[in-house]
Formats: structure tokens, sequence, C-alpha cells
């Protein structure tokens, strides 16, 4: 299958924060997209847009030749893809699917090698960015499954994101995510330990997060969590419940493994604490608030 804008329709099933934004990318760049999700009233401003609404996931499966999922969490995927109604039941063969949920590997897998003996091609390609790189097309994507899968949807994924990465065979991209987001938590929970030292040594917080970027302390998140952090700023670019769930997913494959990863554990009783707080609704920044 040739993928250009001109003959191929795109379906999206997923219009929260991320999917948002890069179906918003999907149309500036000339794809016709049909949406689906459980709510309808998230999807209107898409509609606006120009995306096409379609009422069930079965609809949207015949009449989209590449499929891309942006749901919550693994049982989200698993109800998209194995439900009654799901895409492995209704998808067209010689279809893409692409499941941009950060998810499980092991369920990344299953989807792969259902959709081969169905005749589809699967991906799992998880993306790191948030919000924001998701309305910029700025979008960190590491996918994983058959490397000819991947050269013939990339068209695509360069319409979403910036670092478009193939990382290996079905598992792979959930595998690459999961990195990232043990990173995450640790850092995070170091940003808000340095800058209440700071504070509460009658430093003025703001110059020293300065003098932090400017040395080996730097970091992504240093530099663009830590002023949200000092401004009161935490609006959600990426939900704690969500963060939670994914650090979650790393911990239980790490455990099946045998691998010990103490400090992610740490971070996730951290981000359990503020959830249960009321902060699972926050941004990822929000942990500060433990600290204040």
């Amino acid at each position: 299958m040739q993928i250009n804008t001109e003959t191929t329709v795109i379906g999206f099933i997923g219009t929260g924060i991320m999917g948002r934004g890069m179906i918003g990318n999907l149309l500036k760049a000339g794809y016709r997209v049909n949406i689906y999700s459980r709510t309808k009233t998230k999807a209107e401003e898409l509609i606006k847009e120009g995306a096409v609404w379609v009422e069930t996931i079965p609809a949207l499966a015949a009449r989209s030749q590449v499929i891309i999922t942006m749901v919550g969490t693994p049982k989200d995927v698993e109800d998209v893809y194995f439900g009654e109604g799901g895409l492995i039941k209704n998808t067209l063969s010689g279809s893409y699917l692409v499941d941009m949920t950060t998810s499980s590997p092991i369920l990344a897998v299953k989807i792969y090698q259902t959709a081969r003996q169905k005749g589809m091609f699967a991906l799992d390609a998880p993306v790191s960015g948030g919000e924001a790189g998701a309305r910029d097309a700025l979008l960190a994507i590491m996918a994983g499954g058959d490397q000819e899968a991947f050269d013939a949807i990339l068209p695509v994924l360069n319409k979403i994101g910036n670092k478009v990465s193939y990382r290996g065979p079905a598992g792979s991209g959930q595998n690459t995510k999961l990195c990232n987001q043990i990173s995450i938590g640790p850092i995070m929970m170091a940003v808000c330990e340095s800058l209440s030292y700071a504070a509460k040594n009658g430093l003025d917080p703001s110059e020293v997060l300065k003098m932090l970027e400017a040395g080996t302390a730097s970091s992504w998140q240093l530099s663009n969590q830590g002023p949200k952090m000092l401004a009161g700023n935490f609006k959600p670019g990426f939900y704690v419940k969500h963060f939670i769930k994914d650090m979650k997913i790393a911990a239980n494959v790490a455990q099946e493994m045998g691998l010990e990863l103490p400090a992610l554990n740490l971070a996730i009783s951290r981000y359990e604490l503020l959830a249960s707080k009321g902060g699972e609704e926050l941004g990822i920044q929000g942990l500060f608030t433990l600290y204040r």
C-alpha cells in the first residue's frame, strides 16, 4: 500500500490531550482523518477542523487504511483491539495498526502476532513530549514491529513527531518508552528536592535554577518543569494518573525479569502519595506540592 495524503485515510481512536494535537497535525498535513472516542464532546473542535466523526470502531476500521490508537491504559488498548467490536475483528487485511499508547510490551507483541495472522501490519509506537510536543509535532516516537511496516508508515509518523526511530521487533517501542519513564520519575523527585532545599536555606530558587541549568545538573525536566513548579503552574501536559500507570508497567516488567529498580519504586510511591492527596489530575510537576 502506498501511503500518501491523496489516497490514504487515517482512522484515529482517542481524542484526549495527546490525540487532539496529533490529529490536528495530520489534518494540517492534508490527510483525511476519521476519529472515534468514547466521548464525542471531546472531539467537537477536531470535527470543526475537518476530522470526520465515526460512531463505532468497526465503522472506523472499515473506512481507514491506517489506524492509530492513543488511549489511556493497557486495559483500554486490550478492549480497543480485542473486544467484540474491536480492531482485530473488524480491520481490513493489508491495513496498518499503530498503537501510540504507552502500554505493555507483552500486549504489543500479542497485537502484532494476532494482526499478522490476519494479514495486517502492527506497530507499537509510543511517544514522548507531552501536550506541547503533540501540539507542535515535536514528539519523539519510538517504534517496534517489522522494519518494512515502519518504513511504510514513516510519512505519517513524520507529520506528528520530529524524532522518529525504529527500535526493533514488536514490543521494542514500548520497552524504549518505559526506559524514558523510568528516567523521568527519579529526576522529577530530584528537581523538587533541589528547589525545596534552596528555598529552605534562604536562597532564591529561581536563581538557583538558572545556575543548575548551566551546570552538570541540567536536564529537560529541570529546565521545563522547574519554572512551572516555582510559578505554581501544575496544569497537566501529562497527567499524574497516567504517569503512575506508566511507571507501574515498567516496575511489573522489571519484576518479571528479576531486575531491581529501587529509584523507580520510590518515585511510584511518591506519586501515589500525591494522587492520594487529590493530585492525580495534576501535571507531573505537581509532585512539587508535596515539598512546599
